[in-house]
C-alpha cells in the first residue's frame, strides 16, 4: 500500500494548543506512517479556506488521502469539505462540528468525521471553578474567543449554566493569543470605570489569554494589590504550559482538554486501511486542574 499524504491546517501557530496539536499531529504521523504537511491559517478563515482548496485542487502535486483542520472562522468550510469528499480525499473537522458530516458520509465513500471537546462542558467546568472560588460571588472579567468561533461561543454558554447568579461576567474578546489578550485588557484598564470596578476574578477561555489578562494588570503599580488576590482561570491545560503555570501561581486552575489531531489521523488511517467508517463525532474528555473540589478547600482555608 502505498504510503498516506495528509494535510493539516491549523488556526495559528502561536497558540499553545495549537503548537500541541501541531507537535501530536508530527508524532502521530511519526508513529503512523503518515506523510503530513502542516499549514497555519494566521486565524483567518478565508486564508484556510485558500490553503486546502490549493491543495484540493492542484495538478502539480499529488493530491492528499486526507484533509484535517480546525475552523480558523465561523464556517466549518462546506465547500471546501464537500470538494474534498467528491475529489476521493477524507475530511476530519477539529474542535467543530457541522451538519454537512452526515450528508458528505452519505454521498462518497471516503471518512468524513469529526474530532472536538465538548465546549459546552469545558464552559460548565469553568461555571463550576468559579463557583469554588467565589462562593459569595462577584464580578469577574471573562476574556471569550473571537465571536466566530463556535468553540467560544459553546464555552460561554456553558459557564453561564453553571456559574453562581451572584457572579456577573464583564467580557472582553480576544483572538485565543496572549498579545492579543494583553492588548484587549490593558485597553479596558485604561478606562477609568475599568479602574474603580472590583474585579474579583478573571477568567479566560484559554490559557495564554488567561497569562496575557494577568500581565496587562501587572503593568499597573495601582492593580498590582489587586492582582496578588485574584484568581486567574484559563482552558487546555497542556503540561508545559497551562499546568505549569498553576504549578507556578500564574493561574490559580485551568482545564486540560487534550490535543485531538492524533486520534484524527489515526482514526483517519483506520477508516482508509480497513475501509470502516469511524463515528461522525469522537468527543474528548476535559478535565479541570486542580480538581473543583480542591479549588473550593483551598478557597475556604484561604477565607
Amino acid at each position: 500500500m502505498k504510503k498516506l499524504r495528509f494535510l493539516l491546517s491549523l488556526t495559528n501557530d502561536d497558540n499553545d494548543y495549537q503548537i500541541e496539536q501541531t507537535s501530536a499531529a508530527r508524532h502521530a504521523a511519526q508513529k503512523l506512517g503518515v506523510d503530513l504537511e502542516i499549514v497555519y491559517a494566521n486565524n483567518e478563515g478565508i486564508v484556510q479556506s485558500q490553503q486546502l482548496l490549493s491543495s484540493i485542487q492542484s495538478r502539480t502535486v499529488p493530491l492528499p488521502d486526507a484533509i484535517l483542520f480546525e475552523p480558523a472562522g465561523s464556517s466549518a468550510h462546506p465547500h471546501v469539505a464537500h470538494a474534498a469528499a467528491a475529489a476521493g480525499i477524507g475530511v476530519a473537522l477539529l474542535n467543530h462540528d457541522a451538519n454537512y458530516i452526515a450528508e458528505l458520509r452519505r454521498l462518497f465513500s471516503v471518512p468524513v468525521f469529526s474530532t472536538t471537546s465538548n465546549h459546552e462542558d469545558i464552559g460548565r467546568i469553568q461555571g463550576q471553578q468559579l463557583s469554588a472560588l467565589l462562593p459569595a460571588g462577584g464580578n469577574v472579567l471573562y476574556i471569550q474567543g473571537p465571536s466566530e468561533s463556535l468553540a467560544a461561543q459553546q464555552r460561554y454558554a456553558g459557564v453561564l449554566k453553571t456559574k453562581p447568579e451572584a457572579v456577573q461576567l464583564r467580557v472582553l474578546k480576544a483572538h485565543w493569543t496572549e498579545s492579543s489578550a494583553h492588548k484587549t485588557v490593558a485597553s479596558w484598564l485604561q478606562l477609568s470605570t475599568s479602574r474603580q470596578s472590583r474585579i474579583e476574578a478573571v477568567c479566560a477561555q484559554d490559557d495564554s489569554m488567561a497569562i496575557g489578562a494577568r500581565r496587562a494588570f501587572d503593568e499597573l503599580p495601582e492593580m498590582r494589590d489587586q492582582l496578588q488576590r485574584m484568581p486567574f482561570l484559563g482552558c487546555d491545560g497542556l503540561p508545559k504550559t497551562g499546568q505549569d503555570w498553576v504549578r507556578r501561581d500564574l493561574l490559580t486552575a485551568t482545564i486540560f482538554i487534550p490535543p485531538n489531531a492524533d486520534l484524527a489521523m489515526e482514526l483517519m488511517v483506520k477508516s482508509i486501511t480497513t475501509g470502516t467508517l469511524p463515528p461522525e463525532t469522537t468527543f474528548t474528555t476535559a478535565r479541570s486542574f486542580p480538581a473543583v473540589e480542591l479549588l473550593a478547600k483551598s478557597a475556604s482555608a484561604h477565607a
